[in-house]
Order: C-alpha cells, then structure tokens, then sequence
C-alpha cells in the first residue's frame, strides 16, 4: 500500500471514530479506533495533504511561468535572428580552387540594419548571403572584422525592412546558474531554440586568429553546435548576454560545454567595427615567455637566475614600441633549451596596474578587457632582483 493510499485509509477510519463517538461506541465490527487519536492523526493527515497539495500548485505555477517566459522571449527575439550562408573557395594540393560553402548564425543589432556575427562565420567569404526568419534572402556586405575577438558585422543590401533588433545587455551581471536561451540555426535548422543555464564566468578561451585569447567569456551547457556560432545567447528578459562561439566537444556536436562572447566584449568592440572597420587592440610590444615550473625549472638547469616564483620573462622588447621607449629591457644573451636557443636576463614582469601575472595569458586578457590604446599602464618589474614600476603608454598592435 503506498503512502497516499494509507493516509486516505486513516482519514476515513478517523472520520468513522466521530460518528462512534457522536453515538457513545468505540467499535465496529473488527475495527476499535480511540476516537481522540484518530482525530489526531486525522489533522494531522489533512495538513499533509494540504501541504502537499499547496507545495505542487506552487512549484507547477513556477514551472508554467518559466515556461510562459521563454515561450515569449523566443516569440520576441526569434524575428531577428538570421542565417548566414558563407560562400567561397580554397584550393586544392594542385593549385585548383574548390568551391566550399558553410553557414552560421547572426542577429540584428541595431536600425541601421548591421548584424552581428562570428568572424569565423563570415571568414574569406566571397559572397554572403542573409535569410531572415521569414525566409527572405538577402546579399550581405562584411562592415567590419575582429579576428581576435571573433566578432563581425556585416549589413544587407536592399532590405526595405528587418526586424526589430535586439538589445545587448549587461553581461557583468551575470550569476552562474543563471537561465540562458541559444536561438541560431544548427545543422542548417533554422530557427532552433535550446536552453541552459550559465555553467561558469570568466572563462578565457583561444581566438581563432593568432593563438591569442579572448577574456571575459561566458560558459553555458544551452546546446551549441554548427550552425549556431554568432547567433544571440539570451537572460530571460530577451537581451542579448553573449554571441555563440565555441564548444568543446570530442564529436564535433554539443557536449554541454560551450562559450559565448560576452555582451561586455560585444559593446566595446562592434561600435568601432562599425564606425573604423576594426578594433583597435592595445599592445605593449614585447615577446613573452611564461615563468611555469616547468620552465623556470629548464632556465635554471640552463644556469639563468630566476629571483622570482611566477610572472613573464621579457624575452625581446620591440624596437620602438611601448615598452622599449618606456625602458623595459629584453634577453641580453642567449641559451639553449631543448631546441630551441633563448634570450635571457631580461626584465621579468610581476604585475600590470597592481595585477598579479601567472601567465602571458594573464597579461593578454587584462590588455584586452581592462586597457584601451594610448592608455598608461603600470608596469611592474623585476630587474636584476629588484622590483621597479614603469609607466608604458599602450600602442596599438598592427
């Protein structure tokens, strides 16, 4: 017998005891109650089951609203989602170009009619094509390209209206376990919806252009597989939180892992690909070597001093650039290291405006996120033992 079914027993015996009691018997037939008792427990079994019952309403209320919620979102923002077809060619070992062809995603970012993007989506393209979600097709123009950051905006030929864009917000914010919805079209189906949540903040994954790294960047489980890379990645309320980028996976096809180009990215770079055609990355000129175990370990059997536990060896600071002028100084001779020969007793980098370093990693993402070109850094570093602080006015990285 299971719970609910012995509980209903317990209530029909406790209301029998009172009709025993109203009439001065405690039996019937084989079954002898104590009338208080039964009352008792018969309360008690009511609130129970009220309680339970007032639990379940609760939680499906909760669920239809979720539900009610990402119904709309989907209803409002699906409209300006697009997908893009990446036309072009590549050749082949003998020299003969092969025609290739992939697709993408993109949403409209403002009224202008620019639409934002992945760059890898619209990378060497030879025509582009737009397909609204009402299956209008459009040609498409490339506006403006950030390899490093993997964003893109191209803009329509002849549309006489697009949708209505959608609004990017505010990925600092953000909290991870936090609801996400992906809308793009992957495999080439359009307009597919898949939800998540916010698996983790911060993340710095590779930029496909230059084994850079792109900081900032937001980790969700919402599937994301081809096709979906530069469509919106949403909160609840419908604003744009992140593009779709990456995924880790074994397959080739969703594991759960897959990252989106924060919205913080998004404001501080498409401005400028609309106005200038690029972004302007700052750069501090110089050439790095990370100071991990493993190669303070090989320095030091190599016979170079390392007065310090982590940080960046400057191993070349480029003539005339940032740090050069600034007086940062990189290897003055050189040893070997496995097979590689490497200039050494340069200036070790600690901190960069009061940030610690583990890494060139490190050192990259702070440029990007926290720094602009012309801007003075802070620079700290370890020369020759001794720590000193050195004002670099960032460059711009050509």
């Amino acid at each position: 017998m299971n719970v609910r079914s012995r509980r209903y027993l317990i209530l029909v015996a406790a209301v029998l005891a009172l009709v025993l009691a109203a009439t001065g018997c405690t039996s019937l037939g084989v079954l002898t109650l104590t009338p208080a008792s039964a009352v008792k427990d018969a309360l008690q079994t009511t609130t129970e089951v009220r309680s339970e019952s007032a639990a379940t309403i609760a939680v499906d209320d909760a669920v239809n609203a979720l539900q009610s919620q990402i119904i709309e979102v989907y209803e409002v923002t699906a409209p300006a989602v697009v997908n893009i077809t990446n036309r072009g060619s590549v050749y082949d070992r003998f020299m003969g170009a092969v025609p290739q062809e992939g697709t993408g995603s993109g949403f409209v970012y403002d009224s202008e009619g620019h639409i934002v993007t992945n760059y890898h989506v619209v990378e060497n393209a030879q025509q582009l094509t737009v397909t609204l979600a009402d299956g209008q097709t459009y040609d498409a123009q490339i506006v403006g390209t950030d390899p490093i950051n993997d964003l893109a905006v191209i803009s329509v030929d002849g549309a006489k209206s697009l949708p209505e864009p959608l609004v990017v917000g505010d990925s600092d914010s953000l909290q991870v376990g936090q609801f996400v919805l992906a809308i793009g079209n992957p495999f080439g189906l359009e307009q597919t919806l898949t939800t998540g949540v916010v698996s983790a903040l911060g993340r710095v994954i590779q930029s496909p252009e230059d084994n850079r790294f792109i900081g900032e960047a937001i980790q969700t489980d919402a599937a994301i597989n081809p096709g979906n890379s530069g469509g919106p990645l949403l909160d609840l309320s419908g604003q744009v939180i992140g593009v779709n980028s990456q995924i880790i996976s074994p397959s080739g096809a969703s594991s759960g892992i897959g990252f989106a180009v924060s919205a913080s990215t998004v404001s501080r770079v498409v401005p400028q690909l609309i106005s200038n055609g690029k972004y302007s990355h700052p750069w501090l000129g110089v050439q790095l070597l990370s100071l991990t175990s493993a190669n303070v370990n090989a320095l030091k059997e190599a016979g170079v001093v390392v007065p310090v536990d982590s940080g960046v060896l400057v191993l070349e600071a480029v003539a005339g650039g940032p740090a050069d002028k600034a007086g940062i100084q990189g290897g003055s001779r050189e040893v070997r290291i496995g097979n590689y020969q490497v200039p050494v007793d340069g200036d070790i980098i600690v901190a960069i405006d009061g940030q610690a370093l583990a890494s060139s990693q490190d050192l990259t993402v702070y440029l990007e996120t926290e720094t602009t070109v012309g801007k003075s850094v802070e620079v700290t570093i370890v020369r020759n033992g001794e720590q000193q602080l050195v004002q670099v006015v960032l460059g711009e990285q050509q």
